[in-house]
């Protein structure tokens, strides 16, 4: 209905817990993302328990460098799994980079497909199943450390720096059209080198537009959604609508959620999405204050989405009830 342009009962309510599904079966972390049957089922619990409009066919970040050849993950207790081995340490590294020519038979991309098959039978059409990838601007980062992309980005080689571009963003194109051919009704496009906090407008249209024209040419902009992957984009969003067609954009919670909406002024989707980093320490008043402001600045008029980031496994069990109460009570169309 809201990506119709309709105006539903309430603003929907998108509820990004992925960690916290292992508390819910009482595995570790590193056990839950061992098998998908394992998160698919932590997923429907949470999304029984605490009544948001969505369901995460998603691992973490760092299975894509696993599909491309990181042998070590690091697990937390208390937080997402990081990639422990990068795969490009030097110039050769990048040369002898290989995309997989079949993505969907990775070990990796089983478990997470078994998930999002087992999601889309629960969910039988009622809530959306989403997944992810992340950008071919972007992905470097964690193939190499942010640090050694910055500089290859900005000091090149440029022969060097194309060349990897390209092969991140074949490898980003074959992963967003398997993640659809098993099922994922949307994927988060998360492009967080891309943002505001690193370039500005004009190095973002010289630097980083142009691969991702290539990869949303490839795939067709329907169910793609643009994150912020933690950075500003209020300053791009115009940009990436008039040469993608994209028409979801999930920010920042420093952007200005009205200022964003305007900025797509009715052209797609727009959202308010919280800092659930301060919901650790929140108290319920300041949980119930800060969705009302989120609410009074965007959903007026429809067209309209409440969000989270990733929620830290840390968050007090009560924060997350009282996140998204207050999402239900405020989001109310009347």
């Amino acid at each position: 209905m809201v990506m119709e342009g309709k105006i539903p009962d309430r603003v929907p309510v998108m509820g990004n817990l992925l960690e916290q599904g292992a508390k819910e079966l009482g595995l570790s972390i590193e056990e839950y993302y061992s098998k998908g049957e394992y998160v698919a089922e932590g997923q429907l619990k949470l999304r029984e328990k605490y009544g948001y409009d969505n369901l995460s066919g998603f691992f973490y970040a760092g299975c894509e460098a696993q599909m491309l050849g990181c042998r070590k993950i690091i697990y937390s207790e208390t937080g997402p799994p990081n990639v422990g081995h990068l795969i490009i340490k030097k110039n050769k590294d990048i040369e002898t980079l290989e995309v997989p020519e079949d993505i969907s038979k990775l070990p990796v991309f089983e478990e997470l497909s078994k998930c999002i098959k087992i999601l889309k039978q629960e969910a039988n059409g009622k809530y959306p199943i989403g997944s992810a990838v992340v950008s071919s601007f972007s992905l470097p980062a964690i193939l190499m450390g942010i640090d050694k992309w910055m500089d290859l980005l900005i000091n090149g080689p440029e022969s060097l720096r194309k060349e990897l571009l390209q092969k991140c963003s074949d490898f980003c194109i074959k992963l967003i059209q398997a993640l659809r051919d098993v099922g994922a009704d949307g994927v988060s496009y998360s492009n967080p080198v891309g943002s505001a906090d690193f370039f500005s407008v004009d190095q973002f249209k010289r630097l980083s537009l142009e691969w991702i024209i290539r990869d949303i040419e490839a795939v067709g902009p329907e169910g793609i959604t643009y994150f912020n992957g933690g950075g500003r984009i209020n300053p791009m969003i115009d940009t990436i609508i008039k040469h993608t067609g994209i028409t979801t954009y999930y920010i920042n919670p420093l952007d200005d959620t009205a200022e964003a909406k305007s900025i797509i002024a009715g052209k797609g989707i727009s959202s308010g999405v919280i800092n659930d980093i301060l919901l650790i320490d929140w108290q319920k008043e300041d949980i119930y204050a800060e969705v009302k402001k989120i609410m009074d600045a965007g959903m007026k008029g429809g067209r309209f989405i409440f969000g989270t980031l990733v929620m830290p496994y840390l968050i007090p069990e009560k924060n997350i009830y009282h996140l998204f109460n207050a999402a239900r009570d405020y989001g109310v169309y009347n």
